[in-house]
């Protein structure tokens, strides 16, 4: 935010005070069609608006594809064409997450994905609103609002594990690598009785 401030102040003054030279006199630059009055105004709103949403500790999720009711914020980064998991189905995924630049988890370096079942409440709100809308081989990044994370509490140190402020926003990239059961090539394989 610092160098939006920095970059507006030093726009401001040169943008306001163009004055047109003959070779420029009958083009007129977009910032002198208006008053200096109005561009101050204009300027001073987009400050000001920046600095509340800061202020309030609304993310902004310019990069998102989506943004639920729910405030979780959906990035696409693949997409896959595999089927999509039902409640009480179980689903392998793997994931990392981060609070700030603290790392929460990483299972995309494990041998074997973490397996959970659609809906159980296993994992943090957010993730558990997402996880039925994906199919198998989509790989999105989610912008968690602390509410749907760790909440008010946050979540204490532990083996392995940093500490999580209260209301921290999280970082959750997740991939949706199979859901057993309804995989064609295991149906083939183990026959559907």
């Amino acid at each position: 935010m610092k160098s939006t401030c920095i970059f507006l102040s030093l726009l401001a003054p040169s943008a306001a005070f163009v004055a047109p030279s003959a070779s420029q006199s009958s083009t007129r630059l977009s910032a002198q069609t208006s008053s200096r009055a109005e561009f101050l105004r204009d300027v001073t709103t987009a400050v000001v608006g920046v600095t509340a949403a800061a202020v309030v500790q609304q993310p902004l999720p310019a990069f998102a594809d989506e943004t639920l009711p729910s405030g979780v914020a959906i990035k696409v980064v693949k997409t896959g064409e595999g089927p999509k998991p039902e409640i009480g189905e179980l689903a392998a995924i793997r994931f990392n997450s981060f609070a700030g630049e603290n790392k929460i988890d990483d299972v995309f370096g494990t041998p074997e994905p973490y397996y959970t079942r659609i809906g159980s409440g296993g994992l943090i709100k957010g993730v558990e609103e997402v996880l039925p809308k994906m199919r198998v081989g989509d790989r999105w990044v989610l912008t968690i609002p602390g509410n749907l994370a760790f909440g008010a509490k946050g979540r204490p140190a532990s083996a392995g594990k940093p500490r999580i402020p209260a209301n921290s926003e999280i970082l959750f990239e997740v991939e949706m690598v199979g859901l057993p059961g309804k995989e064609q090539e295991l149906i083939e394989l183990i026959g559907d009785d």
